[in-house]
């Protein structure tokens, strides 16, 4: 009983003696795997940004042909409404407006409401306005949710250089 004992204590030493290598190798993996983790985040916030880079001039040129309005005491969201003077259309019945967020896209004629579609067959000038809306419209969303991305991706490669930073062999 007492050789069993022993031999067993012994196999217990040995075993212990390989766990500190152990735990080194797991650091060490888990070391590479954040690495390899941070490099794919900061590649994929490039890339996000630069998407969003290459959107924003497009954005801007929309947004020159509409005006902001919103008021503060009742509104949660304010809208682009077409700028008819700056889309070159003469017929100031129609009024055209997107929502901020992009969400909504609302077409009103001598103040009734009415379908986007509907209003495009009826003239050319309310087609453009309203193509020029519907374009608005991607684009607004397009860049809220590049935005939402490049935020997630910002917040991953902080969690990634905190860990590396942490764990520094």
């Amino acid at each position: 009983m007492k050789q069993y004992t022993f031999i067993i204590l012994c196999v217990f030493a040995l075993m212990g003696c390989n766990r500190p290598s152990r735990v080194e190798q797991y650091r060490a993996e888990k070391h590479l795997q954040d690495s390899i983790h941070l490099i794919e985040q900061q590649r994929t916030l490039a890339y996000y940004q630069t998407q969003l880079d290459s959107l924003m001039p497009t954005a801007d040129s929309l947004l020159a042909l509409f005006r902001y309005e919103k008021n503060d005491r009742y509104q949660d969201h304010g809208y682009y409404v077409v700028n008819p003077q700056k889309l070159k259309i003469y017929n100031y019945d129609l009024r055209v407006m997107v929502r901020d967020d992009g969400q909504d896209l609302l077409v009103y004629r001598n103040g009734k409401r009415g379908a986007a579609e509907e209003f495009k067959a009826q003239s050319n000038n309310y087609r453009k306005a309203i193509e020029c809306a519907e374009h608005l419209q991607i684009v607004i969303r397009d860049t809220k949710e590049l935005e939402k991305r490049i935020a997630r991706t910002s917040l991953e490669v902080q969690k990634y250089e905190k860990r590396l930073d942490k764990n520094a062999l």
